[in-house]
């Protein structure tokens, strides 16, 4: 199952991009013999302000994909339920997992409303170059969880 970060927004070269990278690099390693990836980070930019252009340049980049939306009205989920959650879409033969994080303003309602499911990262608001990290470990960690390394919460 190949999995993918889709984000509205190019980020510059920083530490958040670099830790992007490397989570997306690992977790692709790690994933092969799981049948777990590749897993890509794509990012888009709308050409006009607004939810609505931004769903617009995302839509294409969905096409059968099993779509969860990072929204702040998602539900946050430890990393072994999230890890169990990949799992159950790979063995049920879903072929694409698409991640997807909005612009400033979030993601456009109607968009939301056809996503498979919503994952929010807490209450707390994040920069988006951090919720790209965040959900770049997660994969990994979830690859990992999946591999059968130890993990610190057993």
């Amino acid at each position: 199952m190949k999995l993918t970060i889709l984000a509205i927004g190019r980020l510059p070269r920083s530490p958040e991009t670099e830790l992007t990278k490397t989570y997306v690099a690992r977790a692709t390693n790690a994933g092969r013999a799981l049948g777990l990836g590749p897993v890509e980070v794509i990012e888009v930019e709308a050409k006009k302000p607004g939810k609505a252009a931004e769903a617009d340049v995302l839509r294409p980049h969905l096409t059968d994909a099993h779509v969860i939306a990072c929204d702040e009205h998602g539900q946050a989920r430890p990393s072994r339920v999230f890890a169990e959650e990949i799992a159950a879409l790979r063995d049920r033969g879903v072929r694409r997992l698409a991640f997807v994080i909005g612009g400033a303003d979030g993601l456009d309602p109607a968009l939301l409303a056809k996503a498979n499911g919503k994952l929010a990262f807490g209450p707390q608001t994040w920069p988006h170059a951090m919720a790209r990290a965040m959900l770049a470990e997660q994969v990994y960690r979830a690859v990992t969880i999946l591999a059968g390394s130890p993990y610190h919460r057993d």
